[in-house]
């Protein structure tokens, strides 16, 4: 069984994620493949046009992937 993610990028995926408490992980993209993984997944609590919520801190959508493991095998997220 494989596995891989799905970046959230949209309203309706972040919305769908926090609904169905699924557990997503923040990322920051460092350039040249690289990344720093800032959270290791939890539900999303709280949603801005700017920014997510996550873990308790706020993470702003234009600096950070959010990211959720899907099945390769499945229909996805």
């Amino acid at each position: 069984m494989n596995h891989t993610y799905k970046v959230l990028k949209s309203d309706i995926e972040l919305f769908a994620a926090a609904l169905n408490q699924v557990r997503v992980y923040v990322v920051q993209p460092l350039g040249e493949g690289l990344i720093d993984i800032v959270d290791y997944g939890k539900a999303v609590e709280n949603i801005t046009p700017e920014s997510v919520k996550i873990n308790g801190s706020y993470c702003f959508r234009n600096q950070f992937e959010f990211r959720v493991d899907v099945k390769k095998d499945s229909a996805g997220f």
